[in-house]
């Protein structure tokens, strides 16, 4: 079985969903099984984004690719830092 990528979006939109039919009597394991994942996978999604509307969950995940860019840079920098003390060191 495959495995499909859901956009943030979708993933806030399934969430309430649930939320939705669980308020209108259905169990949850009917409600998850309607929005068509595993448990596991809706435990885990409502981990990560339990209270977040459409838009905070786009801006979580722009900074988290920005963070991941500044941390490679940094650790780019570092390095670079590194073999000039090292050069220094042995003139």
């Amino acid at each position: 079985m495959g495995t499909k990528r859901h956009k943030p979006e979708d993933v806030v939109a399934k969430l309430r969903q649930v939320d939705v039919l669980v308020s209108q009597g259905q169990s949850v394991g009917d409600a998850i099984r309607t929005i068509g994942v595993t448990e596991v996978t809706y435990y885990r999604w409502r981990k990560e984004y339990g209270g977040l509307k459409s838009d905070q969950v786009r801006r979580m995940k722009d900074l988290e690719t920005e963070n991941q860019r500044l941390r490679k840079a940094i650790a780019d920098l570092t390095l670079d830092k590194l073999i000039l003390q090292e050069a220094a060191r042995g003139n």
